[in-house]
């Protein structure tokens, strides 16, 4: 199978060199939250009609961000609720992004052992699988052997992966920070993702294996940052669940590398938005969008 012809790190490197900055726009579309007049007010088969409208959606967030940002990271489980329709528009929004020059990360949490395993990576992984991603994220929690093929097939297809370790969500805590042998479990994690990422690291001196640490435990994110200096952090949790610029910044290493931070909601829904709905409102929804867009560069730039 074809392969990109550079290492994910180095594509990821060269797109936060080219564009300026480490944004990445979360892809989350959500039937209640569209823009007025991408849904019919009625229609027959919803499922399908959804579907279209988050292709639509997606694909003209696209164009706007895509002169701005180098990531767009599409959340799965919002297209598979729809079923083959909701899959045919990740198809489609995904291919879309591609030809835009953005690299996407598919954010799916996979996990599992074995050929199951193989399955997964051989489905999400390169830019010649049958989803076309450049990176996934994944779950680690099944144990090493449920990391190894991706890690094979990320290593073949010069693609990335986003180990969880320390997520934004406020429970991340109850299983995360457990204590084995006096060391918070989230530490075991993030050691064996380093592990990898030594072992797979090209000349940006990142690997393979990244992590997915959250804007919400900004102490943690700057521990993390130290424990892994040869992953890629992803770092969700910015702006609507209370991320600020202020706490992402220790994410980076000297040269500003090392990191993307994602946005979904904040940005993609901006024209409901507190100064932004009376300013745009849902008729001039794609300019709150690149606003909401340029404002999040802005406030990473100012750190």
């Amino acid at each position: 199978m074809p392969v990109d012809s550079a290492s994910f790190s180095s594509r990821l490197a060269t797109a936060i060199r080219t564009k300026g900055n480490a944004v990445c726009v979360g892809l989350d579309p959500r039937k209640n939250m569209l823009p007025k007049g991408l849904l019919p007010d009625t229609w027959f088969d919803e499922t399908d009609v959804v579907a279209q409208a988050y292709r639509t959606f997606c694909c003209s967030i696209i164009d706007v961000v895509a002169p701005l940002v180098p990531v767009v990271k599409p959340q799965l489980a919002f297209f598979e609720q729809l079923g083959p329709g909701g899959m045919r528009a990740l198809k489609k929004v995904v291919a879309y992004a591609r030809s835009a020059n953005l690299l996407v990360i598919l954010d799916g949490k996979r996990a599992d052992i074995g050929s199951t395993a193989e399955a997964y990576a051989d489905a999400y992984l390169g830019a010649d699988s049958a989803w076309g991603g450049d990176a996934l994220t994944i779950s680690p929690y099944l144990g090493m052997d449920s990391i190894a093929p991706f890690v094979t097939t990320a290593v073949e297809r010069q693609a990335g992966l986003f180990a969880l370790v320390k997520t934004s969500n406020p429970g991340s805590g109850m299983f995360q920070d457990l204590k084995v042998d006096g060391v918070p479990l989230y530490h075991t994690v993030a050691d064996r993702v380093e592990a990898l990422a030594v072992e797979t690291a090209d000349d940006t001196g990142y690997g393979v294996v990244g992590a997915v640490v959250g804007a919400t435990f900004p102490e943690q994110l700057a521990e993390l940052r130290e424990r892994m200096r040869h992953a890629w952090l992803l770092v969700p949790g910015f702006g609507s669940q209370g991320g600020t610029a202020n706490d992402v910044m220790a994410a980076f290493d000297d040269q500003g590398l090392g990191a993307i931070i994602n946005s979904s909601r904040s940005i993609i829904f901006a024209h409901e938005r507190p100064g932004f709905d009376a300013r745009f409102g849902h008729a001039k929804w794609e300019e709150a969008v690149e606003a909401a867009t340029r404002e999040m560069i802005d406030q990473l730039d100012a750190r």
